[in-house]
């Protein structure tokens, strides 16, 4: 890892090894998708505009109440199902992206974050996130307004038991929690 500067300064740190899997990154979608702003967004904004087309076309059409009520049902249906697909999609998106990867090997400290794995590497500071989430498997870093960056650290890879409560320290002086 190369950073840069003075490399005779240590700084408190926690390596975490792992290869993602698209479980993983089904569960950092799924933090995004419920704790950002931007998530929760995108969760009501498919149901409802499936809803609302279905009851604007059914009164367009002039269709009776009753099948106007049951066609909103079934287009909130199809809104759901569609966020639903949406989110396994993206994970799997992701993993095709991560996979090739292969084992990885990141680093968290003051400066960010660097991943080294078997065909990549690559650097974060911190102003790329703004907030961090946990859930009992992961690690979930998000960033931006919209929250369009998302990393996730499995709790799996830590290389020795104190690497999780090092990363939480590290994680609360530099991101807010959600």
């Amino acid at each position: 890892m190369h950073w840069g500067g003075d490399h005779a300064q240590q700084t408190e740190q926690a390596v975490f090894v792992y290869r993602p899997t698209v479980e993983d990154l089904r569960g950092a979608v799924r933090v995004r998708a419920r704790r950002t702003g931007a998530g929760r967004a995108e969760s009501v904004l498919l149901p409802l505009t499936t809803t609302a087309m279905v009851v604007a076309f059914g009164l367009f059409r002039g269709m009776p109440p009753v099948v106007v009520a049951v066609s909103a049902v079934l287009g909130l249906g199809a809104g759901l199902l569609g966020v639903v697909r949406g989110r396994r999609t993206m994970a799997r998106r992701l993993h095709a992206v991560l996979a090739p990867y292969g084992e990885c090997r990141t680093v968290v400290d003051e400066r960010g974050t660097a991943t080294t794995g078997e065909s990549m590497a690559y650097t974060s500071d911190w102003k790329l996130f703004t907030d961090y989430a946990e859930t009992p498997d992961l690690f979930v870093l998000v960033g931006g307004p919209r929250a369009s960056c998302l990393t996730a650290l499995p709790k799996r890879g830590a290389q020795e038991p104190a690497d999780a409560d090092r990363l939480r320290a590290i994680l609360g002086r530099n991101l807010r929690k959600l």
